[in-house]
């Protein structure tokens, strides 16, 4: 079948197969937008936390290790230690005790993981939705499109292939339209799903970092105040 045939047969359909057409373009160009976005979004973070973790690492204290941390304020490393160094910062100046601090920081630094992994994975249930309900919206024109050629076949009191044809063909349209919307909605989600959860692993690890250098770092013989201004002096 030609595209002139198939362009003739989508023309002549009834009104609510070209509504559910339109929806599922619609839904299509939505879901191709948003993959594009995402996956220079998630590229780009997968790439900022690879090398915030780095850097953070090489670093030779915790002050030099958030200023390194500074150069790129996008990186989501950089947003997850800034809930860490608030918490710190927080807690040095009301004189908490060091256990009370190194669990607070802890509970700060997943709060700021998880809203992270929020941020980043947020416009994805549309992918979820779009790979689960386009089948079925196509099946819809589907079940339409037969509805409608039994009513011909119902007016013109005959079974030929020439009255059946024209429905059935739209609903067959309907239907592999709507396949073709959620099979690229469907790999982009567990795609996208597959790096959301890579970049989460290396915040949970770098909150471990992060974690791990405070308490090397409290167990330290250095006067309090020191610290806290040393630390406030890398936010701004």
């Amino acid at each position: 079948m030609g595209d002139t045939n198939v362009l003739m047969l989508l023309w002549q359909a009834t009104l609510v197969v070209k509504f559910v057409l339109l929806l599922l373009v619609c839904m299509s160009v939505m879901s191709w937008s948003l993959m594009i976005q995402k996956w220079f979004q998630l590229s780009a973070a997968k790439r900022k936390a690879s090398e915030g973790l780095e850097n953070f690492q090489r670093a030779k204290d915790l002050r030099e290790a958030v200023q390194a941390l500074g150069s790129d304020v996008t990186s989501p490393v950089y947003l997850v230690a800034q809930e860490g160094v608030a918490e710190y910062n927080r807690l040095r100046e009301m004189g908490s005790n060091t256990d009370i601090l190194a669990d607070n920081v802890r509970r700060a630094l997943r709060q700021g993981v998880s809203m992270q992994s929020s941020r980043m994975g947020s416009s994805l249930a549309f992918l979820a939705t779009t790979a689960n309900a386009a089948p079925f919206i196509g099946l819809f024109g589907t079940v339409w499109g037969i509805m409608h050629s039994f009513h011909a076949i119902g007016q013109m009191k005959t079974a030929s292939l020439a009255v059946v044809a024209p429905g059935i063909s739209e609903a067959l349209v309907a239907t592999a339209i709507g396949l073709g919307v959620a099979i690229p909605a469907t790999v982009g989600y567990n795609m996208f799903l597959g790096m959301l959860n890579g970049i989460e692993v290396q915040l949970v690890n770098f909150a471990g970092a992060f974690l791990n250098r405070v308490q090397r770092e409290l167990g330290a013989t250095r006067p309090a105040s020191t610290t806290v201004a040393r630390l406030s002096g890398d936010k701004k």
